[in-house]
């Protein structure tokens, strides 16, 4: 999202170009990317080549994939053959073998990321302060959030598989911003490339394309469940998801000076409000977001302090 300290640098002159990377090692250890470069591309999956590396000062030398990533190239004629690569790649990913000394989606993950939404949105950018029925409502949905979390299939997750992460390749598309990759829930991932952080698609596609993958994992062996449970788990992990970005935009406007996400929080809302109807054990939020949340958005005017020269799209 955006919040990291790595830099990248296309070199000049002589073809092909290249890409330095360069990742400070005091602010963003590169070696985690490397590892789990590796453990990808001995998966098969399309991931940048590295053509020389420096992990001790953090500089590494990669291919030129160029400037374009599935972002900029997507439309409502090509998604479905990009989307149907980019399956490819995340089964790939899915059935990567993951260590045992791996970092897990557990608890305190799950917990630390709902609670984004809490501190910076509600507390921060809204200036909300929860009384105790606010405070047990959000309760009440982390437990249902996490305990479906920790109940689905478990296999690597990228945690930010989308468009923006994916650049096209004649073998690919390439994936990338990897680092952050954990084991958790299968529907995590999937649910992250079609509701995407940047780019909204009608309803009826995004389920169509849920179905689709649904469909190819479960040819590829992979642990997936029923499609309706399938279908409940992308939901739900959506939410916890969708909640964490709203945090995170947030957070990267308040923290960071960088008050351009904030024009997609609209989208995530969105997102909500076609999900949490369908879950009564989601109506606590339901309840929150309309009686506190979207009243309070109202009331500060607008959705961010931005402008919309800011928007990313």
């Amino acid at each position: 999202m955006d919040a990291g300290f790595r830099s990248y640098w296309r070199t000049l002159g002589p073809e092909p170009s290249r890409i330095v990377m360069d990742s400070p090692p005091d602010k963003e250890d590169v070696r985690p990317w490397l590892r789990i470069r590796a453990m990808l591309e001995a998966a098969g999956v399309r991931v940048p080549q590295v053509l020389a590396e420096d992990a001790a000062t953090g500089f590494l030398l990669l291919e030129d994939l160029g400037a374009d990533t599935y972002l900029h190239v997507i439309h409502a004629d090509n998604a479905d053959a990009l989307f149907d690569d980019a399956i490819t790649q995340l089964l790939r990913l899915q059935a990567a073998p993951v260590p045992d000394d791996f970092p897990a989606y557990d608890e305190p993950l799950l917990l630390r990321e709902l609670r984004l939404f809490d501190e910076w949105y509600l507390g921060r950018h809204l200036a909300l302060v929860l009384d105790d029925s606010d405070l047990q409502r959000l309760e009440r949905v982390h437990r249902v959030l996490i305990d479906a979390a920790l109940a689905q299939p478990q296999v690597l997750v990228h945690r930010d598989f989308m468009p923006r992460n994916l650049m096209p390749a004649s073998d690919g598309p390439a994936v990338l911003d990897f680092q952050d990759a954990v084991r958790g829930p299968i529907a995590y991932d999937p649910t992250c490339l079609f509701k995407d952080a940047f780019l909204s698609w009608p309803v009826e596609r995004i389920h169509g394309w849920l179905d689709r993958y649904h469909a190819r994992a479960a040819e590829a062996g992979l642990p997936v469940p029923s499609l309706e449970r399938f279908r409940r788990d992308a939901d739900l992990i959506g939410v916890h998801r969708h909640l964490k970005v709203i945090g995170i935009f947030a957070r990267l406007h308040h923290r960071d000076a960088k008050p351009k996400y904030l024009q997609d929080v609209p989208r995530f809302f969105a997102y909500l409000d076609d999900v949490l109807p369908k879950y009564p054990e989601l109506a606590p939020l339901a309840e929150l977001i309309a009686t506190r949340v979207k009243p309070a958005i109202k009331e500060y005017g607008h959705w961010t302090e931005g402008t919309a020269e800011d928007a990313t799209r």
